[in-house]
């Protein structure tokens, strides 16, 4: 178990990295657990503010008032603490990569942060007040809108999960470029299925309105197109240290 590079010996780092990252949750989620009612408030905001006058949220289930604030802030909890929760996984696999992998790797932690933090603001305050505004205008007459609170965070995290995640799109081609997958060029030669592929997307992970649809297709084909630019970067830098490295090789055999 002293052995540091026994399979024992990284079982036991990983617990202390996994409960160092649930305890991070945890901690967030008791600073933020008593403002609870106040989050869902704020959450739901978008949606109130286009209500017909004299609608109103609903609950549908009695648990409701409080489950869904809950949730909300288990869920949001998760998200401040994603910076600690990443660091954890990085201090794990940190030892095991060369120097010019960890150069890598610590950016892309920051920028993947970064870019669904990004991603969840520009759907709270672009995707959400268009798209409501939306559903409500097209009502039928007659029919009062009264939203149930649980159904409203099931549909607004999924739209969070979906356009965080779309975000990722330049680490992951940053990713492919690196590692060799796939290169800039091969990429734009793609551009044609990417375009056809993201509005596709963005009609299955949004609502069935050409707004969201759009506004999710769009940045995702900008980022796309920045994805290649700093893929490419990377893979020019990775084909310059190639030589060196195999330089570097053969002294060690020479010297050997």
């Amino acid at each position: 178990m002293s052995d540091p590079n026994s399979l024992i010996a990284h079982l036991i780092e990983l617990r202390g990295r996994v409960l160092k990252a649930v305890l991070s949750v945890f901690v967030v989620f008791l600073c933020l657990v008593y403002f609870a009612q106040d989050l869902y408030h704020w959450l739901a905001t978008p949606l109130l503010e286009t209500l017909p006058e004299h609608a109103e949220m609903i609950a549908t289930d009695v648990a409701s008032p409080f489950f869904a604030p809950f949730k909300l802030t288990l869920v949001l909890s998760f998200f401040i603490a994603i910076p600690v929760v990443l660091y954890q996984i990085w201090a794990f696999i940190a030892p095991g990569l060369y120097r010019n992998e960890k150069r890598l790797v610590a950016p892309l932690l920051f920028s993947s942060t970064l870019l669904f933090y990004s991603g969840m603001a520009f759907a709270y305050y672009v995707v959400f007040p268009l798209a409501f505004a939306f559903f409500t205008g097209v009502a039928p007459e007659g029919v009062t809108i009264n939203t149930d609170i649980s159904s409203y965070l099931d549909f607004v995290l999924k739209i969070f999960f979906a356009f965080g995640l779309s975000f990722e799109i330049p680490v992951a081609i940053v990713l492919m470029c690196w590692t060799g997958v796939s290169t800039p060029d091969a990429l734009r030669a793609k551009r044609p299925y990417v375009i056809v592929g993201v509005f596709t997307l963005g009609m299955l992970l949004t609502p069935p309105d050409i707004i969201s649809q759009t506004l999710l297709a769009i940045p995702m084909w900008i980022l796309f197109e920045i994805g290649i630019l700093v893929g490419g970067f990377y893979a020019k830098r990775k084909d310059e240290s190639q030589p060196n490295q195999e330089e570097e090789e053969e002294k060690k055999q020479e010297q050997s």
